[in-house]
């Protein structure tokens, strides 16, 4: 399989885009063409444990790995006690025709564990083939940092610059990147909101001198690996959701996903696993109070917000206002035309708007996106009602999906909602929304105690440059 850049230009195979990132003119890599899954296909798929599954999908993408190889790094990626649960990714009823995607059983409590584990496996595996090290730059909203940090610390290979925003992120999520004293990883705590770190992150991968110079990739979900291992989750889901169903139904049984989006990395993943086949009804994007995917795809006017205008929320990991995977999807709306989207991104610059109005009517019928917003007190609302209708505890983000998911359910269609992270990473606003103290664990109360190591810098791109320079592994 063959990768392209939405602007236009080929960009190799898969471990290619693994260790780029960002292509040359500032488009996203996606596949020359999506593999296809029948029926039959995914009734084979369908007695495979998780690593199997992930092989399977994955191996669909990463066609310059050799099975065997690939089979080696998803074993070691969902196996060896990294996960708490024996399956990976559990299913659990919610009652009103909703089912629990358990994506946070990794070691990092949120599901960006579910791509970044394969992520550091194949990395190290690349890069030991290749002889190369990578430096990698990336911004965190909350969860990707933590993730990342952990399934790259020590590596021999990889640096990690991660970016984040001062003040805009839990304690426990603060702590769980901040406490890490790996010599490889450097926390950088940037003044302003994620998008100002995103938009560093993206400035100094198009410079393509200092990206080379200093060996330069990326791991949030601008690289099409942690995109491919999300989809495996997609795949596993609708598999066990149809397990019980009549063998001659199967093959057309139709689910309804319902995802807490910031970036839309997460949902990016579903609309590729739609369209490889797999029955999906409806893809129902959940924002927060920054609701700008919320409004594109209600009016198919995409309106980023300044820094200055990005709301502070209690689901901090979906604080974002410029979600840089829209650009894979608007590449498909518009056609798979590079031309046509580095236009509409030409537009966005000089505009600080995209109109795609004239599409709006395709969004739902022919890609079954829907979305919706939810608020502060909507999630608060949502908690105590899962709390004690059925007992469950869920995070804040997963709390907006639900919320949504609620105005889209229809009768005889699941609707499976997909968890972001344990509660136990915003204890304050599960305090509140539950009206009672959430004491924290041993583990927690330990990890919030541990020293933290970061640095604080302004919003300043030649500090950055320096500071990594100055840091930066080299071959």
């Amino acid at each position: 399989m063959q990768y392209i850049s939405t602007r236009g230009g080929t960009l190799g195979q898969f471990s290619d885009v693994l260790l780029e990132g960002l292509a040359p003119n500032g488009g996203l890599a996606v596949p020359e063409a999506l593999p296809h899954l029948s029926a039959a296909e995914l009734e084979r798929l369908r007695p495979l444990s998780y690593p199997e599954l992930a092989t399977e999908i994955i191996g669909l993408f990463a066609t310059d790995i050799p099975r065997d190889d690939l089979a080696g790094l998803t074993s070691r990626a969902y196996g060896d006690g990294k996960f708490a649960a024996d399956e990976i990714v559990p299913l659990s009823e919610l009652g009103d025709n909703m089912t629990l995607v358990g994506l946070s059983e990794g070691p990092t409590l949120a599901f960006k564990d579910m791509a970044m584990q394969f992520l550091g496996e194949a990395l190290e595996y690349v890069l030991e083939k290749r002889d190369r090290v990578l430096n990698v730059l990336g911004a965190t909203s909350g969860d990707t940092g933590s993730a990342a940090e952990h399934a790259l610390r020590g590596l021999d290979r990889v640096s990690v610059f991660m970016l984040s925003p001062q003040g805009r992120m839990s304690a426990f999520q603060r702590a769980q990147m901040y406490s890490l004293q790996d010599e490889n990883v450097h926390n950088i705590a940037v003044e302003g909101v994620f998008d100002d770190c995103q938009n560093l992150v993206k400035r100094l991968n198009t410079d393509l001198d200092f990206k080379r110079a200093h060996s330069l990739g990326a791991v949030n979900s601008i690289n099409f690996g942690r995109i491919s291992a999300q989809i495996v989750y997609y795949v596993w889901a609708w598999l066990r959701t149809t397990d019980e169903v009549d063998t001659d139904a199967r093959s057309t049984f139709e689910v309804s996903f319902a995802v807490p989006s910031g970036n839309f990395g997460n949902i990016l993943s579903g609309h590729y696993a739609r369209s490889m086949g797999i029955p999906i009804r409806k893809l129902v994007l959940a924002t927060n109070e920054n609701n700008v995917l919320d409004e594109f795809f209600r009016t198919g006017h995409y309106r980023p917000r300044s820094s200055a205008n990005t709301l502070a929320t209690s689901s901090p990991s979906m604080d974002v206002s410029r979600a840089s995977n829209l650009e894979r999807f608007v590449f498909d709306l518009l056609g798979r035309d590079p031309e046509r989207t580095a236009a509409a991104w030409h537009e966005l610059e000089e505009r600080d708007e995209i109109d795609l109005s004239a599409e709006l009517n395709r969004f739902e019928e022919e890609f079954g996106l829907l979305s919706g917003t939810s608020t502060h007190d909507d999630r608060l609302a949502t908690i105590r009602d899962f709390r004690d209708r059925t007992g469950v505890t869920i995070d804040p983000h997963t709390a907006d999906g639900a919320k949504v998911a609620r105005e889209h359910i229809e009768t005889g269609i699941p609707m499976l909602v997909l968890e972001t992270a344990k509660p136990q990473k915003f204890a304050d606003l599960i305090s509140e929304a539950l009206g009672e103290t959430v004491e924290p664990d041993d583990d927690t109360r330990a990890l919030l105690a541990a020293p933290q190591r970061v640095t604080d810098m302004p919003d300043d791109e030649q500090q950055l440059r320096s500071y990594i320079s100055e840091r930066a592994l080299h071959a």
